[in-house]
């Protein structure tokens, strides 16, 4: 990934409120695109200049080539806060994140994501590593929204599981691990779109915690069909299970494997 700054330059006399929502409007719709990562995009204000400093998948992510019709039309209000378009300069490589995956089109993909990735949850099935959304057709009403939303809660039913202090741990469990849960549901529909729109088997993983016994994992059973899917070696080293006709992947419980 890449840290990129961009520049804003006022072209007449404007308000810092009116900056402010512009320039956030744009950041929101370019990472609804995923054309940048996170949640946070500090506003740096000097003189009839404002500058944001963003981490993007791949070096050239913040072309207008990739634009959704939803960052077009922020890109455009930019002048009612007498802003001019924005200029991009990319920093550098960012060396505490992964790099974006291959152009090529994987052989399979997959929605995974943890609390600690702040990169895409569409993973190429080939290497794991992100795919950036804005490659793809928009998911649902023009961009990923949805998608990011879903990653979204999915990280922060991890978090809070992860930690394990509070009764809400039950609960955040059942989210990114039962197929009865909304959050499955969900992504499950959004794994189904992007497999449509791609044309690309396109899976979902469950996230596998608790059990009684390793041998009691080993006899698991499709969570949708009820199928064998133990698999004889780990996918990518980390899915131990894996259904071609569900197309959910999962790990052997992370308190039996030694």
């Amino acid at each position: 990934m890449y840290v990129a700054e961009i520049q804003f330059e006022c072209f007449d006399n404007t308000t810092v409120s009116a900056v402010d929502r512009a320039i956030n409007s744009l950041m929101d719709a370019l990472r609804y695109n995923g054309q940048v990562l996170g949640r946070e995009f500090p506003i740096i204000m000097g003189e009839g200049v404002f500058h944001v400093r963003a981490v993007c998948p791949e070096e050239d992510s913040l072309h207008p080539n990739y634009y959704s019709d939803f960052v077009k039309k922020c890109v455009r209000e930019l002048s009612n806060a007498c802003l001019l378009a924005p200029k991009v300069r990319v920093l550098g490589r960012d060396l505490n994140s992964e790099q974006a995956a291959d152009e090529e089109p994987p052989s399979w993909q997959l929605l995974y994501t943890t609390y600690v990735h702040t990169c895409s949850p569409l993973r190429s099935g080939d290497t794991l590593l992100p795919i950036p959304l804005y490659r793809n057709p928009p998911t649902l009403n023009g961009d990923h929204k949805a998608l990011v939303k879903w990653q979204t809660e999915w990280q922060a039913c991890d978090e809070i599981q992860m930690a394990g202090g509070c009764q809400a741990e039950h609960a955040a469990l059942h989210e990114i691990c039962d197929t009865s849960s909304v959050l499955f549901k969900r992504g499950m529909g959004l794994r189904g779109r992007i497999e449509h729109l791609t044309k690309i088997p396109t899976y979902y993983y469950q996230y596998r915690v608790g059990g009684t016994s390793f041998a009691a994992e080993q006899a698991r059973r499709c969570p949708s069909c009820g199928g064998e899917w133990l698999q004889e070696s780990p996918v990518l080293d980390i899915f131990h299970f894996k259904c071609d006709k569900c197309r959910i992947v999962s790990n052997m419980s992370w308190d039996h494997i030694s």
